[in-house]
């Protein structure tokens, strides 16, 4: 469940899932000062329930780590057994996110895909995706240069605001996200629109509203519809919830019209802890 997967596939966050390594998280150590977040999302197409994800991170003044798992539930579930999780780490140095390594891991009925992904200085330095993904024609090809500056789909969800810039307003949406998958390389370009009032278990106050736009770079096939379709879409939509201490801001709803109808993916809880991350992230 990642920006990406949410804005291109929804609920199959681009070509993650599986909670096989939701355990790579908690297995590091965590500073004692971080701002742990755990966000509960639930997932609708067409005002439907379509599943459900939830986010768990740490972040400090230095780095981050981050959680994401997702799975098919109520009628959905009958079409397709899809579910899957990811995880990533990073640090964080003059209002940028550089990430060190990406996992995801996704399945459903027919098989399981693992993606990993080592990075530094925003440059990928390996990638192993199993089983791998076949080639096909007409597909423009990822080179070297498109790996470099960059960062992955869950790095993607932490977003610094620098200096002493409000945690709400444009400094929050204002920004173009450079994102690479392990195979595919795209935009997604934030644009400030406005404020709103939310309330939901865990949190009640202010979020920036963005307008979102997503723009294919390569390892795509630009013949694809649903590449046409997405790349013109203006019905797209973030808004984005402040973690103050941490200076970071995250999402707390993501509305695409797809092909065949719109998704909200929206905060049912958004808990943040300052005192104990490492036993927020565990839970």
């Amino acid at each position: 469940m990642k920006l990406s997967g949410f804005l291109r596939r929804p609920v199959r966050a681009a070509s993650s899932r599986g909670a096989v390594l939701l355990g790579l998280l908690c297995m590091a150590s965590l500073p004692a000062s971080a701002e742990a977040v755990r966000i509960r999302y639930s997932v609708k197409m067409i005002g439907l329930p379509l599943g459900s994800a939830g986010l768990k991170g740490s972040v400090n003044g230095t780095g981050y780590q981050v959680a994401v798992d997702a799975k098919l539930t109520g009628i959905a579930a009958f079409v397709s057994s899809s579910q899957g999780a990811a995880t990533a780490t990073g640090a964080l140095a003059q209002g940028r996110v550089t990430p060190a390594t990406y996992a995801n891991s996704s399945s459903n009925s027919k098989e399981t895909r693992t993606v990993r992904m080592a990075m530094t200085g925003g440059a990928v330095k390996g990638v192993d995706i199993s089983p791998p993904v076949e080639d096909s024609p007409g597909r423009i090809p990822v080179t070297d240069a498109h790996k470099r500056n960059i960062v992955d789909p869950l790095s993607a969800l932490v977003m610094p605001v620098a200096g002493t810039e409000p945690m709400v307003g444009p400094a929050a949406c204002n920004r173009t996200l450079p994102i690479f998958d392990g195979f595919t390389r795209f935009d997604v370009s934030l644009s400030y629109v406005g404020t709103r009032q939310v309330k939901t278990q865990g949190y009640a106050g202010p979020v920036s509203v963005c307008s979102a736009r997503y723009k294919p770079i390569a390892g795509h096939r630009p013949d694809r519809k649903q590449t046409q379709f997405m790349e013109n879409n203006r019905q797209m939509e973030v808004w984005l919830a402040p973690l103050p201490n941490a200076r970071v801001v995250v999402p707390y709803r993501i509305s695409v019209a797809t092909m065949i109808g719109t998704t909200v993916i929206e905060a049912s809880e958004f808990t943040v802890d300052k005192s104990d991350a490492a036993a927020l992230i565990s839970q």
